[in-house]
């Protein structure tokens, strides 16, 4: 019965801010899982087949659900909607819960960034109100910040790709930073000999056709690749930017100072202004408030700002809430043109 209660006030608490209810579908096509997540995901998801053969599976995310709804329905504009239910995802640890009892709120299809992500964090703050609890912390990141600088370093278009898609493997983006330091994905023979292939294709016939392709598109690729190469330095150096970068932690109202000291600082031409996160006082309420830039790597999707709010109760941590912004997610599952979207998610597992 207290959960129950729980539940019912943290509701009112978030219709209170505008937000308006919805129901969400329980099962969903597997295929928009695995497509965001990947195939090694499958494993912690319940699947079955229908009468029909399609893969299902029940949701192991709200989020998505709403997303593909807010896509079903042919919605347009803007929808603040909030929701709540139960996840379902398998654990490689016994002993957390395969269910997942949450609260999720999000503003989709507007284009107020800063001030929806505000609003995002202000309704998820005012929902602890309804919790029992001594202390917490609010830890504020953005993904944006991080794309940003990876456009403005000296290295290639190929490596760049490959650092942004990986950011969310934390083990294997630091191989890949051990790489990049080290210049060893680069084999000085082979470049030799594809800048000779390279002069020899440029005298032949650019709309010849060579296994499938025009010898216009292998030059294309020729052409990036022989500009790949690196001096060992160059890449020594742009490895030690990001991981100075990814070390930066602060309370939120020193972070626009200490982001645009470390490009100052690495000639980088970027400048973050005072009011681009959604917070900027160290204390609200009883959470501290703090900005780390390698926070965000929990999940795929996030595209800007990211946070968590953890509390302590009965001497004991508790990850509460998790949000961001996930512009790009609409557009994956389906959608023909980008829609914004920002939310977050309640855990009312303890």
């Amino acid at each position: 019965m207290k959960s129950k209660n729980l539940s019912e006030n943290i509701l009112k608490s978030v219709r209170s801010k505008g937000f308006k209810y919805i129901e969400l579908d329980s099962v969903i096509e597997t295929n928009h899982i695995v497509e965001r997540s990947g195939e090694s995901f499958r494993r912690f998801i319940f699947s079955f087949n229908d009468q029909n053969g399609n893969e299902l599976c029940l949701r192991p995310d709200l989020t998505i659900a709403s997303c593909l709804k807010y896509l079903n329905d042919k919605a347009k504009g803007t929808r603040k909607v909030f929701y709540n239910g139960q996840a379902f995802r398998k654990t490689l640890n016994r002993t957390d819960p395969i269910i997942r009892n949450q609260i999720g709120f999000e503003i989709i299809g507007s284009k107020k960034e800063k001030e929806d992500d505000k609003k995002i964090v202000e309704t998820a703050i005012k929902s602890l109100s309804k919790f029992n609890y001594t202390s917490g912390s609010l830890t504020i990141g953005n993904v944006e910040i991080f794309k940003l600088l990876l456009n403005k370093l000296d290295i290639p278009k190929r490596w760049r790709l490959r650092l942004q898609r990986h950011f969310w493997r934390e083990n294997y983006f630091n191989e890949l930073l051990k790489r990049l330091e080290t210049n060893s994905d680069v084999d000085p023979t082979i470049v030799e000999i594809d800048k000779k292939r390279y002069q020899q294709m440029l005298k032949q016939d650019q709309l010849k056709m060579i296994a499938g392709r025009s010898v216009n598109e292998i030059l294309e690729r020729f052409n990036n690749k022989i500009k790949d190469p690196r001096r060992a330095k160059k890449g020594k150096n742009v490895a030690k930017i990001i991981k100075d970068f990814l070390k930066i932690k602060c309370s939120i109202d020193q972070a626009a100072n200490k982001l645009n000291y470390f490009f100052k600082k690495n000639k980088i031409n970027l400048r973050v202004e005072n009011n681009y996160f959604p917070i900027t006082k160290n204390k609200v309420s009883k959470l501290n408030i703090r900005y780390s830039a390698s926070f965000g790597r929990q999940l795929e999707y996030y595209t800007g700002l990211v946070f968590k709010i953890e509390i302590k109760k009965k001497s004991k941590n508790i990850n509460i809430i998790n949000g961001g912004r996930y512009d790009n997610l609409i557009g994956d599952l389906g959608s023909n043109k980008k829609i914004p979207a920002v939310g977050a998610a309640i855990n009312l597992n303890d």
